[in-house]
């Protein structure tokens, strides 16, 4: 059987991204909301489907989501695809990109969804870890071997060669990417104004002039960064809702959500859309080839 009929005949492949840096064997001892959005999803899409699902939270003693070291700034031919910054099972510098196998679980899934708090305006840490480390993805230099694994000299010298125009492309082209955040709206910390109750000269600042319209646009970089890569994010898969306006942090957990018929109502209406976009858009071709594509180039235990 050849990969293109392999494709044609499989199932739909999912992949579903916890973003929350909480976990319960960490510092707050509870899961996240967004773990827990992840497995309603999961009971709620269709049979038949192939799941993968991932949280990325935080646990003691375990790998972290290595930084993005910004090869791109020197050279787009010096960013290699998939990272080679690091590798798996690396004893100094230990990746949770790699010992999950992130990049080639993207690259066989047809649609990603991601779910996250918003912190501060912005995605959570782990995500904004993620997608900087996801910057290759945006025509990454697949040849390593041609710039001695990571020589800058060679790196620039190959970006302004006629070859460079054959390497480059977008990795993941085709796939699908839906985001749902959500947001605490500050809880019980806000006064009437909508200024934090705890600010002393609170004539500094208009709350009115906060930076979104839209609390969703909190994950706007994520957003743009799939779509400039190729990958589609219908504006209807881009969603936010708010639980625990005016509560207190401590009643407005995982454990909760059921007392929040809006914000999981907002929630499953979002995974219906997910489930009608992807079952008509179909399979995405060639994901057997990315798959292969995103095997590590870096020797094992050892991080260039």
């Amino acid at each position: 059987m050849s990969d293109t009929e392999s494709e044609e005949q499989r199932p739909l492949r999912v992949l579903i991204v916890a973003g929350s840096q909480r976990r319960l064997h960490s510092c707050p001892g509870l899961d996240s909301k967004a773990r827990a959005f992840m497995h309603r999803m999961v009971g709620n899409l269709p049979i038949g489907w192939q799941i993968d699902h991932e949280d990325l939270g935080n646990e003691h003693g375990k790998a972290r989501i290595q930084t993005c070291n910004a090869c791109v700034s020197s050279s787009m031919a010096l960013c290699v695809w998939p990272c080679n910054c690091y590798g798996p099972h690396s004893d100094n510098q230990p990746d949770l990109m790699w010992n999950l196998d992130m990049y080639g679980r993207l690259a066989r899934a047809d649609a990603w969804a991601f779910i996250g708090p918003i912190n501060w305006y912005n995605p959570t840490s782990n995500f904004k870890a993620m997608f900087d480390r996801l910057v290759c993805m945006n025509g990454g230099n697949p040849r390593p071997d041609l710039i001695e694994k990571k020589n800058t000299e060679l790196a620039q010298a190959l970006e302004r060669s006629p070859q460079w125009t054959e390497l480059s492309r977008n990795h993941l082209e085709g796939r699908t990417a839906a985001f749902f955040c959500y947001g605490d709206g500050g809880a019980a910390d806000y006064d009437e104004d909508g200024r934090p109750k705890l600010l002393r000269h609170k004539q500094w600042f208009d709350p009115k002039q906060e930076p979104f319209k839209h609390e969703r646009e909190a994950y706007q970089g994520l957003v743009w960064q799939c779509r400039y890569s190729g990958i589609e994010v219908p504006d209807d898969l881009w969603s936010h809702t708010e639980m625990g306006k005016g509560k207190p942090y401590a009643d407005d957990q995982a454990s909760d959500m059921e007392k929040e018929p809006q914000a999981l109502a907002a929630f499953d209406a979002w995974v219906e859309r997910f489930v009608s976009h992807v079952t008509s858009k179909g399979l995405v071709p060639g994901t057997k080839e990315a798959e292969r594509g995103a095997k590590t180039t870096t020797n094992i235990g050892k991080t260039g």
